[in-house]
């Protein structure tokens, strides 16, 4: 009997995650201020800018359009991977990788997207050259290459993980070998 209240304790437990997504919700109003004010400097000097600064803001609305696309996948998948899930049948714009993200696939979709803002920020350090250090440049690369490193070390483990429990090796879950 102990036992049982201890695991039902624990199982309930995992709503104390709840509040930590409704605050990624606030931090991403705070990106969107953000990006409302890159989208309002890059109205008002469109004009007078060069072409380099152009694209200078055009890559800071990428970069906080791909940040908060990371919190998007980070609220929804951790949500329904650790504290309940969404009914989709409510919602008739439902993305389809929503309800089908596993806790790999997070984790892939969380680095790809730290890859590919990283990515950004070194075109941006690249564009921007002139007023950049060697030094800092040198660590943008070295910091861009162990993200990918990393990411490529991720999926090769998983990889090796999934044929190791019998999974197809074209990244078929469990689920699409027993249908």
């Amino acid at each position: 009997m102990i036992e049982r209240y201890l695991e039902k304790f624990l199982f309930t437990s995992r709503w104390l995650l709840a509040p930590f997504y409704v605050a990624l919700v606030f931090a991403l109003v705070g990106l969107l201020s953000k990006a409302l004010q890159e989208l309002w400097h890059f109205i008002t000097h469109i004009v007078t800018a060069s072409e380099a600064d152009i694209i200078l803001a055009v890559l800071s609305l990428i970069d906080l359009t791909l940040t908060g696309s990371l919190i998007i996948i980070v609220i929804f998948s951790g949500y329904e991977n650790f504290v309940s899930k969404i009914d989709e049948d409510a919602h008739r714009d439902w993305p389809e990788w929503m309800g089908k993200i596993d806790f790999t696939g997070l984790k892939l979709k969380l680095l790809s997207s730290i890859v590919a803002i990283s990515a950004i920020q070194l075109l941006k350090a690249f564009m921007n050259v002139k007023n950049n250090s060697d030094r800092d440049l040198m660590w943008l690369v070295i910091i861009h290459v162990v993200f990918v490193g990393s990411g490529l070390v991720l999926a090769w483990t998983d990889r090796v993980s999934g044929e190791a429990h019998g999974y197809k090796s074209s990244g078929s879950s469990k689920a699409d070998k027993e249908h």
